[in-house]
């Protein structure tokens, strides 16, 4: 079953040093960008991360330090990646838990603000640990009767979750060929950031998630204990994570004048 789609979607899969969002970095990236029409277009980038490829990562990707350091870096190609993912949804394989806090917090370096207010996500991997409990790889024998050949490719795993996603479509009738159903389906619990630190109560208002004062409103805390504000700031949180605190502070600070 081809997607219904009434502007393009960008699947993307990175590869990358580790799974710290705020300390490590993408060494690559790729994305498929599929139109409305059917047409597809596709680009892969080798990345140098300006830091070291742990040994045990290596292992994993097979990206070593010397296939990368000659390659640009995310800043260099930011402009290059957006470019093909700015006006579209996104779509990928954990990629709500990982890879798009992981892209949001590389542009937001790259002094590129992104945002996903007008973006759906569509996470393949959500759909299918709620139909049926898998991996990548099993996700693709399991859905579309193929052996995943070079897993742990950016440009395979793009390419497979693509077609794990149309394969979906097919098998259930209850999931609806729409992004934007699909996105609300295969989304996690609601946050304000992508990293979780801040979700939403029953009202629909932002609360911290963590720490001393979970639970509790993030624009009373920080009109309460200013300080907790700075701390924050310069402490080791997502880039994105900032963003969304420094503009409900804003927010706040705005409702008084």
């Amino acid at each position: 079953m081809e997607l219904k789609l009434t502007k393009p979607i960008c699947f993307f899969d990175l590869e990358t040093t580790g799974t710290n969002l705020a300390k490590d970095r993408i060494v690559e990236i790729a994305i498929l960008k599929v139109y409305p029409n059917g047409n597809k277009e596709s680009r892969t980038w080798l990345v140098n991360p300006e830091m070291e490829i742990p040994k045990e990562v290596i292992a994993i990707h097979g990206i070593s330090n010397e296939k990368v350091a000659n390659e640009p870096t995310f800043k260099e190609l930011s402009k290059q990646i957006y470019d093909m993912i700015k006006g579209c949804d996104l779509g990928g394989y954990n990629s709500n838990r990982f890879d798009i806090p992981l892209l949001a917090e590389e542009l937001l370096r790259a002094d590129i603000d992104f945002d996903m207010k007008n973006m759906m996500a569509v996470d393949v991997q959500t759909i299918f640990h709620k139909k049926e409990q898998r991996t990548l790889a099993a996700a693709f024998k399991f859905y579309c009767g193929k052996e995943l050949i070079d897993a742990h490719s950016a440009a395979a795993d793009t390419e497979a979750t693509y077609e794990v996603l149309k394969s979906q479509l097919d098998k259930y009738d209850d999931l609806e060929n729409d992004i934007k159903w699909l996105s609300q389906y295969s989304a996690r619990k609601s946050f304000a950031d992508f990293a979780g630190f801040i979700s939403f109560n029953k009202k629909g208002e932002e609360i911290f998630s963590f720490g001393k004062y979970r639970g509790k409103l993030v624009e009373e805390v920080l009109e309460k204990e200013p300080g907790y504000f700075g701390w924050l700031q310069n402490a080791d949180f997502p880039l994105y994570t900032k963003k969304i605190l420094t503009a409900i502070k804003l927010r706040k600070l705005n409702t008084k004048f």
